[in-house]
């Protein structure tokens, strides 16, 4: 919900580069192996490595596109574990080799140290999502969320992101939380993702 936001609201109003990093819910929560969690967490691994392997070729554009597929297919379609990954790459016209990095432990010291880079600016004790910037004197500063269940309309979205800046830019500035009352409702899926 929070990547959309950004890409559907804030960015064609804000000056905002997106740069897609990695956060490995396998390696972050560190699942008992046999359990329902370690096995979603072992697939959206694996497609996280396929995500590195596209950066290799497409960069931060390839590694948006694989997301914003995946993601569609996860939360839209309802469906983790019955899609094929290079099926999804092939429909996005992303060479569909990129799926072998899904097993392809050699992939995992990549996802470590991009996604340590984002937790050394928030702390261990946080998930996803985690945005970073530049604060007024150009040190890269991070937050943890916003976690939401809808994406707000342009004008609550843009006073929301301006929110986000203000509070991560303020030296001494740690932390708000409310408890989650409600479950997300992702909206229409997204232009241009179709299914497999």
């Amino acid at each position: 919900m929070t990547a959309r936001w950004v890409v559907d609201e804030v960015t064609p109003e804000r000056d905002v580069r997106v740069e897609w990093e990695p956060i490995s819910l396998m390696f972050k929560n560190d699942p008992e192996p046999g359990s329902d969690r370690h096995r979603t967490t072992s697939r959206t691994h694996g497609m996280l490595r396929v995500m590195e392997s596209v950066r290799t070729e497409l960069g931060n554009e390839g590694v948006f596109q694989a997301y914003w597929a995946f993601a569609t297919r996860i939360h839209h379609d309802r469906n983790l574990f019955d899609f094929d990954v290079a099926q999804v790459l092939a429909a996005i016209g992303i060479d569909s080799g990129h799926a072998r990095a899904f097993g392809d432990g050699s992939w995992d010291g990549e996802i470590r140290r991009r996604m340590d880079t984002g937790l050394a600016l928030v702390g261990d004790d946080v998930g996803t999502p985690i945005i970073a910037m530049e604060d007024a004197r150009g040190d890269r500063v991070g937050m943890f969320g916003p976690v939401i269940t809808r994406v707000p309309g342009r004008d609550d979205s843009l006073r929301l992101w301006d929110g986000l800046v203000a509070v991560t830019t303020v030296p001494g500035f740690w932390e708000l939380k409310r408890t989650r009352t409600e479950d997300p409702e992702f909206g229409e899926r997204p232009a241009g993702a179709t299914p497999v």
